[in-house]
Parts: structure tokens; sequence; C-alpha cells
């Protein structure tokens, strides 16, 4: 996989890697703590040093970025995850590089941002966008509900993955819509039920099964 997307890896490990090039040019207007973990308040409550903030996160960011891939095309079976899904696996972390490091630099130069605002709604569209591709994946070891049953059923597979696929998108409707209450046990909620309901869904279907 990697192989056959290795302009895309580096382009988009590039892309991860941008906030340390804004960083610099932001230098001499950042303070030497910078302020890189809030809580549920939108307050900050972890501080990290300049160097940390501009140099290691975007790093670690990209580092992160380049494992989960390589994970990926260990996968014996990752040409079942579907070309849109893998295409969306190599945009997620650079996103998330670029939206994260641009709310630390902003918080840092006096920018006033509601965090829980901007990352409920970036959470809501990323569950839709998964919740649509989710559904088209056959089965596979990486991406998708992966418990024993369904690796071990591919009928059980793909109608866990229809399900979750529209917990995801019908989670995600209901982060976007919320966002700007930005309250977090809304999304401890949405979270936890997109969670459990299909394992839920895929345990019943396949105690059903073993009925029949």
């Amino acid at each position: 996989m990697l192989r056959e997307n290795k302009w895309k890896l580096l382009v988009t490990t590039l892309i991860a890697l941008i906030p340390m090039l804004v960083g610099v040019i932001l230098w001499d207007r950042l303070p030497d703590t910078v302020a890189t973990h809030f809580n549920v308040s939108n307050e900050p409550d972890g501080w990290s040093s300049k160097w940390f903030a501009v140099f290691g996160l975007p790093g670690m960011l990209a580092g992160l970025h380049v494992f989960c891939l390589a994970i990926t095309s260990a996968d014996p079976k990752h040409k079942n995850i579907g070309k849109k899904p893998i295409g969306i696996l190599f945009w997620i972390i650079p996103c998330v590089s670029l939206v994260a490091c641009t709310l630390t630099y902003a918080i840092s130069l006096g920018v006033r941002v509601n965090i829980g605002c901007v990352i409920t709604l970036l959470l809501g569209v990323l569950f839709v966008v998964l919740g649509n591709q989710l559904p088209r994946a056959r089965l596979n070891y990486t991406f998708g509900v992966r418990l024993p049953w369904t690796l071990n059923d591919e009928q059980n597979w793909n109608r866990t993955s229809r399900f979750a696929g529209w917990c995801l998108a019908l989670g995600g409707v209901v982060l976007i819509a919320t966002s700007f209450w930005a309250n977090p046990w809304i999304v401890f909620a949405v979270v936890a039920l997109i969670a459990a309901a299909p394992i839920v869904y895929s345990y019943v279907d396949y105690v059903r099964g073993k009925k029949e």
C-alpha cells in the first residue's frame, strides 16, 4: 500500500509538518511557555516549552501518521479496505496536526478560540465521513469493527459495518448540531454509544446466527 502511495505519504507527512514552518515564522511572537492542553471548560491546564510546541508536537503527529499507515499497510487484507477509506486515512492525522497546532499558536498569540466548539465540530465531520465509508470496507484487520465474531464471519462483518456506519454518521450529525454548545457530556455520550452499539449489535447477530 505504501509503495503504491509513496508520493501521497510524502505529501501528507510534509503537510503534517507545516506547523513547524509556521512556528518558526512566529517564533519571536510566541511565549516561552505555550498552553498545549485544555480542560472541558476551555481553560489551559497543561503547558509545554516553545520548542516542543513548534517542533515536538508536529513531529510526533507526523511520526504517528507514518506509523499508523505502516500498520495498515502490513495488514494482509489491506486491499479489502478500499481506495476511498484508505485515502481518508492518509489525511486524518495531517489535518489534526494543522488544526491542533493552529489553535495552539492562535491561543498563544491572544486570539480567543472556543477549543471545545472546534474540536466537537471537527470530530462530528470526521464521524460523518468515516460513517459513509465504513460499510464499503470488506473484512480486514485494521479498519472496521474488529471483534472475534466479525473477523470469523464475513456476513456478520458486513452487517455490523453497515450498522456502525449509520451510528457514526448519525453521531457525527449530532456533534455538528451541538458543537456551538461544546458540552463535553454530549460528546462523551455520543462517543460511548457509537463505540458500544455496534458491539452489542454484532454480538446479538452472532448469537442469532448460532441458533439458526
